[in-house]
């Protein structure tokens, strides 16, 4: 929906969106209202208090609505079922044994990490450390130290994925509020969530490992059987993946190569540098515009249809080992559940930031951040660090900042609002804390008390959210060089 002539002026715009998000975060926060309800509610408030006329208040919602799920439902859809395989299947015990036997005992914790950062393309944060929870657990009993030599690691590799890289929802609704390709974002988000992974988790956690000694919790140390472990939170076999608990699979098998388990993951990363490469050379005259053969390569380097292929051959190759069809098809239908509460709630993101635009809001906002003379990379930063620190979740202070700066980003190219989708993931990544799922999650599984959580966990976030930031930053002014 495009902008309405704003009913007031700056100020009473101001100061509503300052309610606003001052209600969002209070239903969230003090009432423990479900995100989803409390970002549908506050948006209708906000379109009615913001003078968008009644009748089209419901096209204000849906159209932020839709426009987001339209991108983010198949591509969360898509990398879920993915991930849901590699962890039945075996391929991520393989891609962390192969790892560690080829690094050595000593980068062992390193190993963990690449392990990490490769099985985290597809799968969610919780989902991912759950999944990995046996494996880290039972390095650091093989090596000993400190458990946070291999928790950080692998932890804040799933954190760095799921904030900045593509299939994440964050990511997709971000660049999908931006008008950005989510291809450019995927492309350019990877390589500054490996360096940012390096520098503020793998090296800020042998500073913390070396440190704070914290001691293997009891909580897996039982038989660990095909990544479970009996009287563990993943040893539920009727807890869904990304639930707090991973789906058992129904029959042991043999898991796959290790080649094969990383071919896998490149697939969708070769057929979308493929497109984005086509698209450019295309754009520069250098290839012919309509050729069919050019028109079919970029087709399947979308993001969807890449992902799509993916999973297909995942099927193929990871599903009907030693499975049925039928079986492997309700493994899949199991994984799908627990995502529908993080697209609904990506969707409502998407919708609180279209009323704010419809209303003119985001622009009246961004203009007085604009009057201050914040650069706009920096804006994005600060907004989503406001968000990420008063509600707790980086989705919610990834799409909800999206939609306050896009009026800003509009006619911005795709390389420069993929920055802005890293600007504000780092943003949305620094300072967890108590009202943070991850914080907890972390904090239990590794058997740390608050205050060392607080000292470890929360210190690692705000080294990674601060790593992306400088990186986005320092490629903002050199992005003019390719434009």
């Amino acid at each position: 929906m495009e902008a309405i002539t704003p009913a007031y002026g700056t100020a009473t715009l101001l100061l509503i969106a300052a309610a606003a998000v001052a209600v969002l975060l209070f239903l969230i926060i003090k009432v423990r209202l479900h995100a989803f309800i409390a970002l549908v509610l506050v948006s209708l408030v906000t379109a009615v208090a913001a003078g968008i006329p009644l009748d089209l208040v419901p096209t204000a919602l849906t159209s932020g609505f839709g426009s987001t799920l339209a991108s983010v439902a198949l591509l969360v859809g898509f990398g879920v079922m993915l991930g849901r395989l590699l962890e039945i299947t075996g391929g991520a015990q393989v891609l962390a044994d192969t790892l560690i036997n080829r690094f050595g005992e000593a980068r062992a914790p390193f190993a963990l990490g690449v392990a990490a950062l490769l099985f985290g393309f597809p799968i969610f944060f919780d989902a991912g450390l759950v999944v990995f929870l046996p494996i880290i657990l039972t390095v650091a009993r093989r090596f000993g130290g400190s458990v946070l030599y291999y928790a950080l690691p692998a932890a804040g590799a799933f954190a760095a994925m799921h904030a900045i890289v593509p299939p994440h929802p964050g990511p997709v609704a971000a660049g999908t509020l931006l008008g950005g390709d989510i291809g450019v974002v995927l492309l350019v988000g990877l390589p500054v969530a490996v360096l940012s992974w390096y520098v503020g988790v793998y090296l800020v956690s042998r500073w913390l490992g070396a440190r704070i000694y914290v001691p293997l919790p009891d909580l897996l140390l039982g038989e660990i059987n095909g990544g479970r472990t009996a009287g563990s939170p993943a040893g539920d076999p009727d807890a869904p993946a990304g639930s707090g608990g991973t789906a058992t699979a129904t029959r042991t098998t043999t898991p796959p190569a290790f080649a094969t388990v990383l071919g896998l993951l490149l697939v969708p990363l070769v057929l979308i540098a493929l497109n984005t490469v086509l698209t450019t050379l295309v754009t520069a005259g250098t290839l012919e515009e309509g050729n069919s053969l050019i028109q079919a390569l970029q087709l399947v380097g979308q993001t969807p249809v890449a992902l799509l292929i993916t999973l297909l051959l995942a099927i193929a190759t990871l599903g009907r080992r030693e499975r049925t069809l039928a079986e492997t098809t309700a493994v899949l239908d199991q994984a799908l559940g627990p995502i529908c509460s993080i697209i609904l709630i990506t969707g409502a993101g998407g919708m609180f930031g279209g009323v704010l635009r419809a209303s003119g809001i985001g622009e009246a906002l961004t203009s007085s951040l604009s009057d201050l003379g914040l650069p706009l990379l920096l804006q994005a930063f600060l907004i989503a660090t406001a968000l990420r620190v008063a509600q707790g979740s980086a989705t919610v202070a990834l799409t909800t900042a999206a939609g306050l700066i896009a009026s800003q980003a509009a006619g911005l190219h795709d390389l420069r609002v993929a920055l802005l989708v890293i600007a504000i993931a780092a943003g949305a990544t620094v300072l967890s804390h108590v009202n943070d799922s991850g914080f907890w999650l972390v904090s239990r599984f590794f058997g740390m008390d608050e205050k060392t959580t607080l000292k470890t966990w929360t210190v690692m976030e705000t080294t990674l959210g601060l790593t992306a930031f400088a990186a986005a930053a320092v490629l903002w002014p050199l992005s003019a060089l390719v434009i």
